[in-house]
C-alpha cells in the first residue's frame, strides 16, 4: 500500500512538473490593457483595474503588466507616472533580457507604440539598458484610433448633435453616460492616434489579431468605418496606414476564411505591422476570453520575431458548398475548439 501511495505521489509530482512546463514560455509576456471607461467616471485603483481587465484568460499566463489610467493622457501622466517607472524597473532587473513580448488590447496598442518610440531614449538618458522587446501581439488594436472616440469627444464638446442613436452607441461602448473627463479618449480620436509616435525607429514586429463581430448588437457599427469589432474598424485593428472603409486584413482571404479576391482589403500597413489571425465571430472583448467563438482564418500564418524566431500557425483548406457554388475556406488548426487567445498563447515558443 505504501509503495502504491509513493508511486502515485511520484506520478502526481511528474504531472505537476509537466503542467508547469506547459505554461513556461521562452519569452516574458507583458500585458498592456486598453481603455477602461469606468475610470472616466470614478478614478479607482489602477493596479486592481489592470488585473481585473485580464482575468478572463491572460492574467495567469503573463509575467508582468503595465497598468495605466484612462483618465490621463498618454504623453502626459500616463508616460511619466506609469510607463516610465515600469520600464525603469524592467531594465534595472534585466527582466526583458530573455526577450519580452507585449500583449496589448485595444488602446494598449497605441500605448505600446509610444513605448516603442521612446523607451530606448528614456533608458539611455538614465544610464540604463533599453528593453529587448521582440514583438507585440496586438489584439483588437486601436493604434489607428476609433471613430467612437471622435464621436464621444464631439458630443462632450457640443460639436455633435445628441440623438437617440448616438446615445445608444456611446452608452453601449462606455457603459453609461458621458463624463466631463475625457482623458485618453482624446488620444484615441482617429487623427490624434495616427499622429502619436507614428514612425518608431525600432523594427519591432507588431502582429495583429482581429475580430469582425460586435458585442453591442451593432449599435456602434454605423459610426465606425469599414468592418469593425464593435469598437475599432479594420483600418485600425489590421494596422492599416490610413483610415478607410476596409473589409479584410488580407487581399486574398475574407474574415470568414473564404479564399477569394478582397477588393476592399486594407491596401497598406503601418511600418512593421503584420495582420495574422482574423475571426468573423469574435468581437472586441471576446478576443481576450477563453471561450471559442467560431473558426479563425489567417491573413498570414508565419512571421519572425525580432529575435529571428518564428511564430507559426498551422492552417488547412476546407471546401464547402455544392457543385458550381463550391468555395474554398482557409482555417487555423484547432480554431474549431480553441479560442483566439488560446491560439495566440500556444504559438508563443516554449
Amino acid at each position: 500500500m505504501n509503495i502504491i501511495k509513493i508511486s502515485a505521489a511520484i506520478v502526481a509530482l511528474g504531472l505537476a512538473f509537466c503542467s508547469t512546463d506547459a505554461y513556461s514560455k521562452e519569452y516574458k509576456i507583458v500585458l498592456i490593457h486598453g481603455l477602461q471607461p469606468q475610470q472616466l467616471i470614478s478614478d479607482g485603483n489602477v493596479t486592481e483595474s489592470g488585473q481585473n481587465y485580464w482575468k478572463g484568460y491572460w492574467n495567469d499566463l503573463s509575467d508582468a503588466r503595465i497598468d495605466w489610467p484612462s483618465y490621463e493622457r498618454i504623453e502626459g501622466k500616463i508616460a511619466t507616472d506609469y510607463l516610465w517607472p515600469k520600464l525603469k524597473s524592467f531594465s534595472e532587473s534585466n527582466f526583458c533580457d530573455p526577450g519580452c513580448i507585449f500583449v496589448t488590447h485595444s488602446t494598449g496598442d497605441l500605448v505600446a507604440r509610444y513605448i516603442i518610440e521612446n523607451q530606448e531614449t528614456w533608458l539611455d538618458n538614465a544610464g540604463l539598458a533599453p528593453l529587448n522587446i521582440v514583438a507585440t501581439f496586438d489584439i483588437a488594436g486601436a493604434g489607428g484610433g476609433s471613430e467612437l472616440a471622435d464621436l464621444a469627444v464631439s458630443v462632450a464638446q457640443n460639436t455633435e448633435s445628441w440623438t437617440f442613436i448616438i446615445e445608444a452607441a456611446l452608452e453601449a461602448w462606455l457603459g453609461g453616460d458621458l463624463s466631463d473627463e475625457m482623458g485618453v479618449l482624446h488620444d484615441l480620436k482617429v487623427n490624434n492616434a495616427r499622429q502619436l509616435a507614428p514612425l518608431p525607429d525600432a523594427r519591432i514586429p507588431r502582429l495583429r489579431f482581429v475580430g469582425d463581430s460586435s458585442e453591442y448588437l451593432g449599435v456602434t457599427s454605423p459610426f465606425i468605418q469599414g468592418h469593425d469589432d464593435g469598437v475599432v474598424g479594420s483600418h485600425s485593428s489590421c494596422g492599416g496606414n490610413r483610415q478607410g472603409h476596409f473589409g479584410s486584413c488580407s487581399s486574398q482571404v475574407a474574415f470568414n476564411g473564404k479564399i477569394t479576391n478582397q477588393n476592399n482589403a486594407v491596401s497598406g500597413f503601418m511600418p512593421y505591422h503584420y495582420p495574422m489571425l482574423m475571426g468573423e465571430d469574435y468581437s472586441h472583448g471576446s478576443l481576450l476570453e477563453p471561450q471559442q467563438e467560431g473558426k479563425v482564418t489567417a491573413a498570414s500564418n508565419q512571421k519572425n520575431l525580432l529575435s529571428g524566431e518564428s511564430i507559426h500557425f498551422d492552417t488547412y483548406t476546407q471546401t464547402s458548398g455544392w457543385w458550381l457554388w463550391k468555395s474554398n475556406y482557409l482555417y487555423v488548426e484547432n480554431s474549431n475548439n480553441d479560442s483566439m487567445s488560446t491560439l495566440i498563447y500556444d504559438a508563443i515558443p516554449n
